[in-house]
């Protein structure tokens, strides 16, 4: 990929890394949910959401993706923050892995070996089989610092991007992910979407619903377009800027 190429891309860039970030959240926050209650990570969630070299998964591409991103994002301020980002999303990516082989023997292993303990109680070799098992209880205590780790990470992940995407705040694409996958963002982001949209819009919230019309309207979602701009309106009734896309918006007359 030409830096050339990659630069015309970057709004795309930007919007599919927030994108697959906010995916991969929920999947895996479902999954430590699912931890929380059971004390088991299910191996086919995580190896579906990681993925092959030559079948990546979710996860995979995130962080492939945000490793183009952030090393030609070329913007005052980006360099940092990118670094951060991509460190960050990397070693979420890593961990996960980590998090997958101790699934698999959580799930596959443990219940074999404690069958085949529990049929030779007192036998040759019992002691040491007690000290193996005493393997398998290092997995899930590992189990639980990786979850607590990518948790973490996540967490420090949503505070990275809202001074990013801060620097983003112009992008069309962006403002129309945030609009038209407003509940999943919200889900991922919490209490913490509301400073998001304050960060990377200041005091002009509308703005995002007015970009994500004018990326619509181009599209040719006029229907789409027209949902944007009445939230839009509903935050800032009068703006000038509002009521000139819906000037663009409207059926020229035959």
């Amino acid at each position: 990929m030409s830096k050339k190429w990659i630069t015309a891309k970057l709004p795309e860039f930007v919007r599919d890394v927030l994108r697959d970030f906010c995916l991969v959240s929920r999947e895996l926050e479902g999954e430590f949910r699912h931890f929380d209650r059971s004390g088991h990570v299910d191996f086919a969630v995580l190896s579906n959401l990681l993925g092959q070299e030559m079948n990546k998964g979710l996860l995979w591409h995130l962080k492939d993706t945000a490793h183009v991103l952030f090393k030609h994002d070329d913007r005052p301020g980006a360099q940092l923050l990118g670094q951060f980002l991509d460190w960050s999303v990397g070693y979420i990516f890593h961990d996960a892995m980590k998090l997958r082989e101790d699934a698999y023997q959580q799930q596959n292993y443990a219940p074999w070996f404690r069958k085949l303990r529990d049929q030779s109680p007192g036998g040759r070799g019992a002691s040491i089989g007690d000290d193996l098992y005493g393997v398998l209880d290092q997995t899930n205590e590992s189990i639980q610092r990786e979850v607590n780790r990518i948790r973490f990470l996540l967490y420090t992940c949503r505070r990275l991007f809202n001074e990013y995407l801060a620097l983003h705040a112009d992008n069309e694409l962006l403002a129309r992910f945030l609009f038209a996958q407003n509940e999943l963002v919200r889900e991922v982001f919490g209490d913490g979407y509301g400073r998001l949209v304050e960060r990377v819009y200041g005091a002009r919230p509308q703005r995002m619903y007015v970009l994500a019309a004018r990326s619509l309207r181009r599209g040719g979602w006029a229907e789409e377009s027209a949902r944007a701009l009445a939230l839009a309106e509903a935050l800032a009734p009068g703006c000038a800027e509002v009521l000139e896309e819906r000037l663009r918006l409207a059926p020229r007359p035959q």
